[in-house]
């Protein structure tokens, strides 16, 4: 029952984006809402494709998720590697820093980070020049170092014995080679739940890019949204739009639906 109400508005969704706006609120008081019934067509998937560049869309939207994933599960997870394996002086203050930034909301952080961003160096095609407005980068970097990415890492690599680390030091392995052949393989279902967790957000990105990005080229699917709702609104296309970027996340949830939950429940019982 909970599963059915939980999928009715992804199925109104879909089911919509097939009718014409007059035959969609005309169905809404009655089961023919969520029945592929009455004027079904695919003119509302066409004129998506004819009224914002969706193919150029999806593209920036995978490079920036693919990208910030990469990069966040490197960094973050090296950061909690020095953290939790090589106990230097300071590392319990510098964690606690670093989680006391979860209470900050973004939208705080949103505009003196615009400022910052444009006032970082940038090499384009004709040399160096100020700001990263416009940019993949402006949309990828001030999302690669993630605090609770940091932190379910930390609790991960604290809970595999510290005496792995011993014998390769034996053996002469240094920090990273301790990093790169022992703890990262022992830490997939770590490495899959901050996949996950970073891959949603990411995605459904709409704040930042709507004020860091102008240009047409550079915006991720979210923002495209935005182009149904100037002049005339077609609720239809705008269902067909929803569906269209709605269906790589559900494809890939049903795809890893198993690793998705052995990676929440493993990363959550220490030891």
């Amino acid at each position: 029952a909970l599963c059915l109400v939980f999928g009715l508005p992804l199925v109104f969704m879909f089911v919509s984006s097939f009718k014409p706006d007059l035959q969609i609120f005309g169905d809404l008081g009655s089961w023919k809402a969520f029945l592929p019934v009455g004027d079904i067509s695919t003119d509302n998937y066409t004129g998506v494709f004819g009224r914002v560049p969706f193919a150029q869309f999806m593209m920036n939207s995978v490079i920036i998720t693919v990208v910030t994933v990469v990069l966040g599960i490197v960094v973050n997870s090296m950061v909690a590697f020095a953290l939790a394996r090589i106990g230097f002086r300071g590392a319990g203050a510098v964690l606690g820093i670093i989680l006391a930034t979860l209470i900050v909301p973004f939208e705080t952080l949103a505009l003196p980070l615009l400022w910052w961003s444009n006032q970082l160096p940038f090499l384009g095609p004709d040399g160096f020049s100020e700001g990263w407005l416009d940019t993949y980068q402006v949309q990828i970097v001030p999302f690669i170092a993630n605090a609770f990415s940091i932190f379910l890492f930390y609790q991960y690599f604290d809970s595999i014995p510290k005496e792995l680390d011993e014998a390769a030091k034996v053996d002469g392995a240094g920090w990273f080679r301790i990093y790169r052949s022992i703890v990262m393989p022992l830490s997939g279902p770590a490495v899959a739940t901050v996949a996950i967790l970073t891959f949603l957000p990411m995605w459904n990105q709409y704040l930042w890019p709507l004020m860091s990005v102008q240009t047409e080229e550079l915006r991720p699917v979210m923002v495209g949204i935005d182009y149904f709702k100037q002049l005339n609104t077609s609720w239809g296309q705008i269902m067909a739009y929803a569906s269209m970027i709605t269906a790589p996340v559900l494809i890939l949830f049903i795809a890893f639906q198993r690793s998705f939950i052995n990676s929440i429940a493993s990363s959550g019982v220490k030891g």
